[in-house]
């Protein structure tokens, strides 16, 4: 296979992006969980965020073993197991840690459920070190990151509808998510999880993924760039970046049940809906970000970009309507994705341009969600999911870009960074039991603010090593 084929291997990609699905689907539950174990094992705020802290940790200790078993076979062990048997490996993986919940909910015990999620995110930290670059590497480098902001996309599918059917789940129905929930009803949910994964692990072996697919080196010879993938920089700046990217991802969410309980006295049961918006958020970005991944033909792309998010935002509504909600409150949110468009088309299709148009977006709304109350302060957090959507993609690929043989280790030191969901989570959970939840959203500024200064950087390390994303991008349309 070569990066310079001029199409996206659909045949190929689709098949892969069922592994994305899966790692949204599981990520945004747990934003249920953490409701759910708060009051089942009378947690304080900051202890609830555990959960978060031991899925996004494992991401961690994953790419950590992974480095140390390449050093051990002096071989990077995706390059000799192939690409298929690693995402394979990694689904098992993810299906044990599904089989924990079961004694864990039989004796009722936290630090087990919290060693099964964090096994199933062991698994999920090899299928992203192989997934993202391959995502990337099936099709023309031009069209890379919206190669992989689609792939993003269905996993955002998952994150929308995660939240919406494990609470059914737990909880029986949504309307009688109560008081006294049993935690043992968290079995059932997790071991079909675990079947699942077995599943698509089979389906991948089996699909025409390569095993061994060609990625781009950077054009230049410098002895600074040359070696491990850690000298270069814009994959050391990039792997804080996907800390504080992660990180205000997740906490943005996995904080927001507890502000809508405590200071608007929302229900749990009420809440679902608005964490599924949140992670549909993540979707209708994505989706608006990967048109160029369909087609070359300008004029067909502009209509995409205002096609796609409402196509995405239909689907919210629609998954919403079958679980009978009320749709009323979730209409004007149409209007707010208005701005994503014009931020979108502002882009241009540069990466390090995107990460730094919405990352001063994601600082504006999260000022407006700490200084409005009511509603308004909910969309304006929720609408941080929009503004967060195509960043990850972004940063992967300025960070990867130019890094060659070294590329898949330097996605493995990128997805040992996702431990900044945990951290950044249990970071803002601390700081809100002395600021209050509504302001300890200060957190999730200084993240973006990061993120607009690795966006102005990037940009001239990579022109230096030849790679200029507005120069292929103006070549490849």
């Amino acid at each position: 296979m070569s990066v310079e084929n001029s199409q996206t291997k659909w045949g190929q990609f689709i098949p892969l992006v069922t592994v994305f699905f899966f790692w949204g689907f599981v990520a945004a539950s747990n934003d249920i969980l953490i409701p759910v174990f708060k009051k089942a094992f009378d947690l304080t705020q900051s202890q609830s965020q555990w959960v978060s802290l031991a899925f996004y940790i494992a991401y961690t200790v994953g790419a950590l073993i992974y480095n140390a078993v390449s050093v051990l076979l002096k071989q990077d062990i995706v390059n000799k197991l192939g690409y298929k048997n690693s995402l394979a490996l990694g689904l098992v993986i993810s299906a044990v840690g599904t089989l924990l919940f079961y004694p864990a909910a039989n004796l009722g015990s936290f630090p087990l459920m919290l060693s099964g999620l964090f096994i199933v995110a062991l698994g999920f930290s090899l299928q992203q070190t192989v997934a993202n670059p391959l995502a990337i590497a099936l099709g023309p480098i031009t069209t890379g990151s919206q190669r992989l902001t689609l792939a993003g996309g269905i996993n955002n599918f998952g994150t929308t509808i995660g939240p919406l059917i494990v609470s059914f789940a737990i909880f029986g129905s949504l309307s009688s998510a109560g008081e006294n929930v049993s935690i043992e009803s968290v079995k059932v949910p997790y071991l079909i999880l675990g079947v699942a994964f077995i599943a698509v692990a089979v389906f991948l072996k089996l699909s025409s993924l390569p095993d061994r697919p060609t990625l781009v080196e950077a054009s230049v010879e410098d002895s600074n760039v040359k070696g491990s993938a850690l000298n270069y920089p814009q994959l050391v700046l990039g792997m804080v970046a996907i800390f504080v990217y992660v990180g205000v991802e997740v906490s943005t969410a996995s904080n927001l049940p507890a502000y809508m309980e405590k200071d608007l006295g929302f229900s749990i049961s009420e809440i679902a809906p608005y964490i599924s918006l949140y992670w549909a958020s993540m979707m209708i970005g994505r989706w608006t970000g990967a048109v160029e991944a369909f087609t070359d033909n300008v004029s067909t792309q502009k209509i995409l970009r205002f096609v796609a998010p409402y196509l995405a935002f239909g689907i919210f509504l629609g998954v919403n309507a079958i679980f009978h909600h009320d749709l009323a409150p979730f209409y004007v949110y149409g209007f707010i994705i208005l701005l994503l468009i014009i931020a979108d088309m502002a882009s241009k299709g540069n990466p390090a341009r995107m990460l730094l148009i919405f990352s001063f977006i994601g600082i504006i709304a999260i000022m407006i969600g700490m200084f409005t109350t009511g509603m308004v302060s909910v969309y304006a957090f929720t609408s941080v999911g929009l503004f967060c959507s195509t960043l990850w993609p972004c940063i992967f690929t300025l960070a990867v870009s130019g890094l060659g043989k070294n590329t898949s280790q330097g996605s493995s030191f990128l997805i040992m960074m996702i431990m900044g969901g945990g951290i950044v989570s249990w970071i803002q959970g601390y700081v809100s039991e002395f600021t209050g939840i509504q302001y300890s959203y200060i957190v999730g500024i200084i993240c973006f603010a990061y993120l607009a200064f690795y966006a102005w950087k990037v940009s001239g390390i990579l022109r230096a090593q030849g790679i200029n994303f507005d120069k292929k991008i103006s070549g490849g349309h």
